[in-house]
């Protein structure tokens, strides 16, 4: 469920990236190359997991699946915070340093 959830995200944000593909000044590269390294650990960690336990792999209890869905949400809302982390920093539109200096006068 952590794989899937984080696959939902990386290809959403890359369709935005894509979208907007020449204008790179909100760092959706940065968020998507986030997501998809997290798909990636999900991926291998899934392809582990199946090794270890073969075909009880797919027969997971309905309250583990739930603990996937929430440790998936939060790695998304993780990998969100970190890139508005880069947003209020690199400051692309100049926004918060227009916000200081209007607090300054």
């Amino acid at each position: 469920m952590t794989l899937l959830v984080t696959v939902f995200a990386a290809i959403t944000c890359t369709l935005i990236w894509y979208r907007s593909a020449p204008d790179s000044s909100m760092h959706f590269g940065t968020l998507c190359l986030m997501f998809w390294g997290a798909s990636i650990m999900w991926f291998v960690d899934a392809v582990v997991e199946y090794g270890e336990l073969g075909a009880d792999f797919f027969m997971q209890d309905p309250a583990d699946m739930l603990n996937d869905l929430y440790l998936g949400l939060s790695v998304i809302a993780l990998g969100l915070i970190i890139w508005l982390i880069v947003l209020i920093v690199k400051d692309p539109r100049g926004i918060v340093r227009a916000s200081i200096t209007r607090n300054r006068d």
